[in-house]
């Protein structure tokens, strides 16, 4: 597990905390690591979570699938980011979404209880990563707002012209890659994948953007 401190140290929730201490303090916050072949489910729906769990390796999604098969992708958990810090109130609810891992994956576990309750020692470090959960959320909670924005517009083209300037943005370069594939862009702005496709032709034609696979480039 230790071969992933540097992995650890660049996540918003160890911000702060040097390696020899994020290292003592992974026994002292219960951490546990799995690894998770593609296709497989990381977290389901309906699961009651305990754990903050932190991607080290890989790539999942966070996603849900309607009575019928439809897929809606919700967001993308990327290296160094965490899930799970919406259910760390005791009574919280059991998960809304599923979460799956999209290509081979490691994760660690970080019991919930553990990281909320101060150690007995009380080291500054261990108050660190409670203060950075506050930021983490905050920033998820931007990252909904922004998703919102997104879905909030009324045509494909104007859905599409949102995230990827928004990625164009994000990335600070007007070519940029995306984390996802066709399919999994259309699941995350809940469109038809075949409109979609037209749609992205249509504005390559009339000089808007160039795109190659999963990259981009604004015109």
């Amino acid at each position: 597990m230790n071969k992933y401190i540097g992995v650890l140290k660049r996540t918003q929730m160890f911000a702060g905390v040097i390696d020899d201490e994020i290292s003592s303090m992974l026994s002292c916050l219960g951490a546990r690591i799995k690894s998770y072949k593609k296709g497989e489910y990381v977290l389901r729906q309906g699961e009651h979570l305990r754990d903050i769990v932190v991607l080290v390796d890989g790539n999942l999604h966070i996603q849900k699938d309607d009575y019928w098969g439809n897929r809606s992708i919700l967001g993308q958990i990327a290296v160094g980011e965490l899930f799970g810090e919406a259910y760390m109130a005791p009574e919280s609810s059991a998960l809304l979404n599923d979460v799956v891992a999209v290509e081979d994956s490691t994760v660690i576990l970080f019991d919930v209880r553990r990281i909320i309750t101060t150690c007995p020692s009380a080291c500054r470090f261990h108050a660190m990563v409670v203060q950075n959960m506050f930021f983490v959320i905050s920033e998820k909670n931007k990252r909904l707002v922004q998703k919102l924005g997104h879905m909030s517009k009324r045509s494909t083209r104007e859905k599409l012209i949102s995230y990827l300037s928004e990625e164009a943005k994000k990335q600070n370069n007007a070519s940029f890659t995306i984390p996802f594939n066709r399919q999994q862009l259309a699941d995350f702005l809940s469109v038809d994948r075949s409109a979609m496709s037209n749609e992205l032709c249509k504005m390559r034609d009339d000089g808007h953007l160039e795109f190659d696979k999963n990259q981009f480039k604004l015109l």
